[in-house]
């Protein structure tokens, strides 16, 4: 399905496209890849499971961690998302784009921030 990369280049720009069925004028101005996609799919799926939680258990859960403050369950997903696009960046940066592994860190992050931050 995702087999190959649509990417237009700078001879292509204002030249017209053949629309396809999930083809929108409200997203033309961003290059839309499976990828960019699924990141905004993750990012949805994080908050709607947070809702869910936040409905099954109410408060958040505030509590005192290793930076000394009181963070609740939102504070402690924003921190990990936020500590993970900065790991991707750096990755990108330092290492390239092979970003499976800096994913598998990014994980292993989230999981010690809702542990102890």
């Amino acid at each position: 399905m995702f087999s190959n990369l649509y990417a237009a280049t700078w001879g292509e720009v204002g030249k017209a496209k053949e629309k396809g069925l999930f083809d929108f004028d409200l997203f033309s101005w961003m290059a839309w890849t499976w990828q960019t996609a699924a990141f905004f799919i993750f990012i949805a799926l994080c908050i709607t499971a947070m809702l869910i939680w936040e409905k099954k258990v109410p408060g958040g859960s505030p509590r005192k961690g290793i930076l000394g403050l009181d963070t609740t369950r939102g504070d402690r997903l924003f921190v990990s998302l936020l500590g993970s696009a900065f790991i991707h960046l750096a990755w990108l940066g330092l290492v390239g784009s092979f970003l499976w592994i800096a994913t598998i860190f990014c994980l292993v992050y989230a999981v010690l921030v809702f542990r102890f931050v």
